[in-house]
């Protein structure tokens, strides 16, 4: 066996199913689950007429690199959304269909990563598990940046010592934030080609909350918008990974990209083609149709809207918490420590929320999610409203 599967660590809902093991919350309320991140609006009808209308496709082994249609909704998708000149995005070079973010962010870490000579991959803390556990499945030792408060919930690049960066092979960022909800601005992400181009190594880009913003407010800035705003027409070193889970309500479709540099992905397409990863007819032509449509994630940034402003009227007098940039998580500090309060909520009104320190590592002398929770507003605004009533409740009791 691989030894370095022994230094995976067990994944934030196993942690916290093991927190509420032997709990017996009330019979009376129903259960409410604000702990995973996994949309609940219905995902848009053209997306489920098109799989249906493209089932035969499933007697066709799918290409790996996905058929030219999905390839040039992408590239078309990426150039409104990003403001990057059409002719700058080719869709044989510049974009690759995989099998939703999380799988592909994985996958990069196998295929950028040389584990000789103790490589560093640098991630963000909080963050998105999957980057850890791909960092160490290649070879490679994470390094943590906290994020908290007083730097903005982003990276403080500024405070790494030269020595990481050089040390460095790989970078997740994740902006809008998971689970803060922070926005980098251009200028961030400017400072972090520039380290990129110095010390040599790839950022990897999860934008997947790139969509979930307040409705009339300035769509997040995207990686390759910088790059192209910046004249680095070849994204060198730069790649994007975007899915239609959050989007478009579509966690079971299985379906992203990544988009960026075209020397990156040739040599990512070689590994996926070992791997087999590839999208079926059917989602791609679903996947198509959604890459080509906005108005259900217009309606999608409204709905959102509505949840935030009904769960914070609730919260916000009894607790510290902020609506934040983008996204659809809440991150509030708590009273108790996190896993008392995850725990004391599910057991008193039969709520789950994710403690934040499952979110996070020990790392500089603190773990930067402890005494935080992350509420994910996912469900209908109704049961995300009584779920703020029930958290009330249980603050005014501590």
């Amino acid at each position: 066996m691989n030894s370095n599967l022994a230094r995976l660590q067990p994944y934030p809902f196993q942690r916290l199913a093991r927190l509420l093991d032997g709990a017996n919350p009330p019979r009376g309320l129903a259960p409410i689950d604000l702990g995973i991140g996994e949309p609940k609006h219905p995902a848009p009808a053209l997306v489920r007429e098109a799989l249906v209308a493209h089932l035969d496709g499933l007697g066709s082994y799918p290409p790996t690199r996905g058929g030219a249609p999905l390839r040039e909704a992408v590239c078309h998708w990426l150039s409104a959304r990003f403001r990057i000149p059409r002719d700058r995005l080719d869709p044989d070079r510049h974009c690759l269909p995989v099998a939703g973010t999380r799988e592909a962010l994985f996958a990069i870490a196998q295929a950028v990563v040389d584990p000789a000579g103790a490589p560093l991959v640098v991630m963000p803390n909080p963050f998105y598990q999957i980057y850890e556990g791909a960092a160490l499945l290649a070879g490679a030792e994470p390094y943590f940046l906290n994020c908290t408060a007083a730097n903005g919930y982003l990276p403080d690049l500024e405070a790494v010592p030269d020595s990481v960066w050089d040390g460095c092979q790989l970078l997740y960022i994740c902006s809008p934030g998971n689970p803060s909800g922070a926005v980098a601005s251009r200028a961030w992400h400017q400072q972090l080609l520039d380290l990129a181009d110095r010390h040599d190594f790839v950022i990897a880009a999860d934008e997947c909350y790139s969509e979930i913003y307040p409705p009339r407010g300035e769509p997040p800035v995207g990686l390759l918008q910088v790059c192209a705003e910046s004249g680095r027409e070849d994204f060198h070193r730069c790649l994007v990974f975007h899915s239609l889970s959050k989007r478009s309500n579509a966690p079971g479709l299985r379906s992203g990209f990544v988009a960026g540099d075209a020397r990156l992905l040739e040599r990512f397409l070689l590994y996926r083609t070992y791997q087999g990863c590839a999208l079926s007819a059917p989602v791609q032509a679903a996947s198509t149709a959604a890459w080509h449509d906005e108005t259900h994630v217009e309606e999608n940034r409204l709905a959102y809207q509505a949840k935030f402003d009904a769960v914070l009227h609730v919260l916000s007098p009894v607790l510290e918490v902020q609506r934040p940039a983008a996204g659809f998580y809440l991150w509030p500090r708590t009273p108790i420590p996190d896993t008392r309060f995850a725990r004391r909520l599910y057991e008193e009104q039969n709520v789950r929320v994710l403690p934040g320190s499952y979110l996070s590592r020990e790392a500089h002398g603190e773990n930067p999610g402890a005494d935080h929770v992350r509420l994910a507003l996912v469900a209908h605004e109704a049961e995300c409203v009584e779920a703020a009533w029930r958290i009330r409740r249980l603050l005014e009791r501590l």
